[in-house]
């Protein structure tokens, strides 16, 4: 029986952990993606030239 309890046991550790990791990786895509968008939708300064859409 302990067997059995400690195989479930491990099987739902790495369920929780797989689905963990892929809604980790759902949020570093749409990060990305919102990264991505910052470059191409900057503003100029009124020299014309681009600058940086973030503060830091």
């Amino acid at each position: 029986m302990v067997p059995l309890l400690l195989v479930l046991l491990l099987a739902l550790i790495l369920f929780g952990a797989g689905f963990a990791l892929k809604a980790l990786w759902w949020i570093a895509v749409i990060v990305l993606v919102l990264w991505l968008l910052g470059f191409v939708a900057r503003g100029t300064h009124s020299s014309g030239r681009r600058h940086r859409w973030y503060r830091w």
